[in-house]
């Protein structure tokens, strides 16, 4: 059998997580993309709501794809859209009391998932999964001629 290359091997591990995340969360009302912004979202609760677009930047997630999970979740009520007073154009999300408590069963389901996702490294506070995600980051970080031009649109 040929060696898979590293793009081909990343793309693996990036649709068996979505796949084993899609599941776990299923039982919660969640999907793995949902998870993502709800999840964000809890992380931010203490300041103030941010917009989608800045959620957008966060997550990684394009700002149309944001909007769209972000009305699914408003719809199950545990997200609320609001207009922001200064930007009549933005809009600012907040986590509701029982998106807060559907998010902390999904930490910990997801919690389960990245602890058996990283035994092979010594687990998630390991040296071996910190040298793995420095890796994963640096090359998420590096500049691929398909990006957008920094000041063109995307």
């Amino acid at each position: 059998m040929k060696k898979q290359t590293i793009g081909h091997v990343v793309w693996r591990l990036a649709m068996r997580l979505r796949v084993s995340m899609d599941r776990a969360l299923a039982p919660l009302g969640l999907t793995h993309a949902q998870y993502s912004l709800i999840a964000s979202l809890y992380g931010l609760r203490a300041s103030e709501a941010p917009t989608q677009k800045q959620l957008a930047d966060l997550t990684g997630l394009e700002p149309m794809y944001v909007s769209k999970l972000a009305r699914q979740l408003e719809a199950k009520g545990w997200v609320e859209r609001v207009r922001d007073t200064q930007d009549t154009r933005a809009v600012r999300l907040a986590i509701t009391p029982e998106g807060t408590e559907v998010t902390r069963e999904a930490i910990a389901v997801t919690s389960r998932l990245l602890d058996q996702l990283t035994e092979p490294l010594g687990g998630r506070d390991s040296r071996g999964a910190a040298e793995a995600q420095a890796a994963l980051e640096a090359m998420l970080a590096a500049p691929l001629d398909t990006d957008p031009i920094p000041g063109e649109p995307s």
